[in-house]
C-alpha cells in the first residue's frame, strides 16, 4: 500500500463517518429544520471528503474535474432542496394571516 492509497483510504472512511454521522442526526433530531440540517451539512462534507479521497486514483484529469463538478452540483442541488423544504416547514408552522386589501 503506498501513500495515495493510504491518503485515500483515510479520506474515504472519513467520509463515511460523516455519512453515518447525519443519518444519525437524521433519525435521531426532534424536529425537521435540525434533521435537515444535519442531513445536509454532513452528507456534503461526507461526500467531499470521499471525492477528495479518491482524485488521487484516478487516471486523468477530466475524471477528477468530472467528479469535483458533481460535487459542486450535489452542494448546490441540497441547498436549492433544503431551502425548498425549510421554508415548506415554516410557512406551515407560521400561523396564518390574512392579508386585508386597503384600497
Amino acid at each position: 500500500m503506498n501513500i495515495a492509497d493510504s491518503f485515500s483510504l483515510i479520506f474515504c472512511l472519513v467520509g463515511l463517518f460523516f455519512f453515518f454521522a447525519g443519518t444519525v442526526g437524521l433519525i435521531r433530531f426532534p424536529n425537521v429544520l435540525s434533521r435537515l440540517h444535519a442531513i445536509t451539512k454532513a452528507d456534503n462534507l461526507g461526500l467531499g471528503l470521499i471525492v477528495i479521497g479518491l482524485l488521487p486514483q484516478l487516471s486523468s484529469p477530466t475524471d477528477a474535474l468530472k467528479l469535483i463538478l458533481i460535487w459542486g452540483l450535489v452542494i448546490f442541488s441540497s441547498a436549492a432542496c433544503s431551502y425548498l423544504i425549510a421554508s415548506q416547514v415554516i410557512e406551515e408552522q407560521s400561523p396564518s394571516h390574512s392579508v386585508e386589501d386597503k384600497s
